[in-house]
């Protein structure tokens, strides 16, 4: 082709064409050069020689003839090829210009894609990509080498993960030829970001091929904001909480959950904090909305996923008890909200006590508007601050079904302790340097042979209120003990093993706590020094005389004694020094906020300092990650336990777990998803 490229088709037709009249012209000499040469031999020899000579001439002229005639058709096909060779330099002129144009294309399509403003990305179906730009990977903070080798959809959130798939399916049916939709993703560092995608096909008709083209926008702050504006419009500016307007919502779907599922049933409480006015006459409104601040707080603290709390106004709260079998149930979380408020408020150093009043309203298909509970719930706490303040009241009828609840749930608790239906559930104490196992805690559980493990946080206060915590503190004694020391006998490598038992106040207070020790001891052949009895703050608050002269008593026998959850009480810090104490136990609440730095972290670093002053061990109780452990041995902290190390086990699990290794524990038996319900003297 390149010759052609140099040699004109005219030329070369034209070429072709001398050539052959040269020959033409010879062939026609040579015939009269024979014709003439046998005119002369026939005048010389006679004519029978022209005979001779006629052939050879036929011969000559057919020659020329058959010559001209291929001549004829060498120029047609010369002129043919010519146009040939014209056409072809056309076509290859043509094909190279539109390769200019395609590379031009191309290069400016990298460009674009390289330079955009969004990100971009082409992808293959299987949801790899196989290019993308600077901006995407500088939205999701990944580099290119790794935005290439993650599939796309794992980026996705779970709820988005469906809509994307099925798009794309779309797509790739020739159903649409492009969409868009929002989603969030998890860039690096499993960093929240949502993007506006808009996602077209490239369908490749040669090989039947397809891939997609991503544009992604960054849209997160857009959907911060919105998130910002329904927050405000649906919360409590002063406390966070929501407002009257959320939870009405919220009752509302749950009233008609109730309405479609029999089984399904939930109470409002409501709420009023007792002389809550002379707090503002006397220390002013400003103290006054920092104390709302706390209570909103300490109400959040005790709400299940489930549940909702919300600031009507004023110092009126409510809260919405969803996944409840019985109106009845409500009490437990009335019970709750009661023990966080009888703790002090320290607002700008001044301490403040206040109490609370509460009235139930139950669901029932008497109903016909879920603001009815709303309004009777009031009604019932009305009754309740009119028959004297700090109690709750259930709306009309409700008191007796209480009352019966209440009875029933002694009763089982007697024939619980009857019939063998308690547990006991040790959680390990190691060692933070080593990792060594040192003790354990006793944590009491109920196997209730109807409705399974019931939640101590359901039937602690119903002993408390009974009286019943006590032949049950005696039980756990007494159970906790005996199995230890059959521990101990199994190999002297246990044999310096410890247990700590919860103390309730009332122990401390209506029983001869000393003779109880002494005899529970002898009978099972515990060491005292291997018993160590743990005593939260508040059981001081009501005799404190009386609880340090059962605690010197006790130290007298050998027993080691300890301050259960340091740190959430008051009154005891005065008169720490004179307490017969071994230990202190560092509440769950700040070893689980260490992290977040700030006030939780001093405080565990004040409390250790304060420790070791006295000379006292430290025993950090809820540790949850490597990273709290790590602190913990920082501040010189000894002792550990929590879900890092294991869960409360049962007597087979503790066997278990003896014959491996303590340092091992978090990885046997992991973190679970929720967090226990925390509750003095039952963990």
């Amino acid at each position: 082709m390149a010759a052609f490229r140099y040699f004109p088709p005219n030329l070369c037709s034209k070429y072709m064409w001398t050539k052959q009249q040269f020959w033409q012209t010879l062939i026609l000499v040579s015939v009269a050069i024979s014709i003439a040469c046998g005119i002369l031999l026939a005048l010389e020899y006679g004519y029978l020689v022209l005979l001779v000579s006629v052939p050879i001439a036929v011969v000559g002229l057919s020659v020329k003839y058959l010559f001209g005639r291929t001549l004829t058709e060498s120029k047609s096909r010369a002129e043919l090829l010519g146009r040939h060779v014209e056409e072809l330099s056309h076509y290859i002129a043509d094909q190279e210009r539109m390769g200019k144009v395609l590379q031009k294309s191309e290069e400016q399509f990298r460009s674009s894609f390289d330079n955009a403003s969004i990100g971009m990305a082409l992808v293959a179906p299987s949801g790899k990509a196989f290019k993308v730009n600077r901006s995407l990977c500088d939205i999701l903070g990944f580099d290119t080498e790794q935005l290439l080798t993650i599939p796309f959809h794992d980026m996705l959130n779970e709820n988005d993960r469906e809509i994307f798939a099925l798009n794309l399916g779309k797509l790739l049916s020739h159903k649409e030829t492009s969409c868009q939709m929002e989603m969030s993703v998890n860039g690096f560092a499993d960093k929240l970001i949502w993007l506006m995608a808009s996602i077209s096909v490239v369908h490749d008709g040669t090989n039947g091929t397809s891939h997609f083209i991503f544009q992604l926008q960054d849209i997160t702050d857009r959907k911060r904001a919105e998130a910002r504006l329904i927050h405000d419009a649906l919360h409590d500016a002063l406390t966070g909480l929501p407002n009257r307007v959320l939870f009405l919502d919220r009752l509302n779907v749950a009233f008609k959950r109730a309405k479609r599922h029999f089984e399904s049933n939930f109470a409002v409480l409501y709420f009023d904090f007792d002389r809550f006015k002379l707090v503002n006459d006397s220390f002013g409104h400003l103290v006054g909305d920092k104390l709302l601040v706390s209570i909103a707080d300490r109400l959040r603290s005790i709400l299940r996923s489930s549940d909702t709390v919300a600031r009507l106004g004023g110092d009126e709260f409510v809260m919405l008890v969803e996944e409840i079998s019985e109106v009845g149930d409500a009490t437990v979380f009335v019970d709750r909200v009661r023990e966080e408020m009888s703790k002090p408020f320290d607002l700008d150093g001044q301490l403040i006590y206040i109490t609370v009043s509460t009235g139930i309203a139950g669901w029932s298909r008497k109903y016909e508007r879920p603001e009815y509970l709303l309004r009777d719930a009031d009604t019932a706490l009305y009754q309740a601050k009119r028959l004297g303040r700090d109690r709750y009241e259930i709306f009309d009828e409700q008191m007796h079904h209480k009352a019966l609840q209440s009875l029933q749930l002694a009763n089982d608790l007697h024939r619980a302790l009857e019939q063998s239906e308690m547990r006991v559930y040790y959680q390990p104490i190691v060692l933070l340097e080593s990792g060594d196992l040192v003790g354990f805690e006793a944590l009491i559980r109920w196997q209730h042979s109807i409705r399974g493990l019931v939640s101590p946080a359901e039937f602690i206060p119903h002993a408390e209120e009974t009286g019943l915590i006590i032949p049950l503190g005696e039980w756990i004694l007494r159970e906790s003990c005996r199995q230890l020391k059959a521990w101990q006998l199994r190999s002297d490598e246990y044999s310096n093993l410890w247990i700590s038992v919860n103390v309730s106040s009332k122990q401390f207070l209506n029983t001869d706590m000393v003779s109880l020790v002494a005899d529970v001891l002898e009978k099972t052949g515990l060491s005292p020094i291997c018993l160590k009895l743990e005593i939260t703050e508040s059981a001081m608050i009501e005799n404190l005389d009386h609880v340090i002269n059962v605690m010197n008593d006790l130290k007298k026998l050998g027993v080691q004694l300890s301050i259960d959850d340091f740190g959430t009480g008051y009154s005891s810090l005065s008169n720490l020094h004179s307490l017969p104490l071994s230990s202190l136990k560092i509440d769950r609440a700040f070893v689980n906020q260490m992290n977040e730095g700030g006030e939780s972290g001093e405080i565990v670093r004040t409390i250790i300092t304060l420790a070791q002053s006295l000379g006292l061990a430290i025993i950090a109780e809820g540790v949850e990650t490597s990273d709290q452990k790590t602190q913990l041995q920082g501040l010189h902290c000894q002792f550990g336990q929590g879900y890092y190390f294991a869960r409360p086990l049962d007597v087979d699990g503790i066997e278990e777990l003896m014959s491996n290794s303590i340092k091992d524990l978090h990885a046997s038996y992991p973190l679970p998803q929720t967090t226990p319900v925390t509750t003095a003297n039952v963990d």
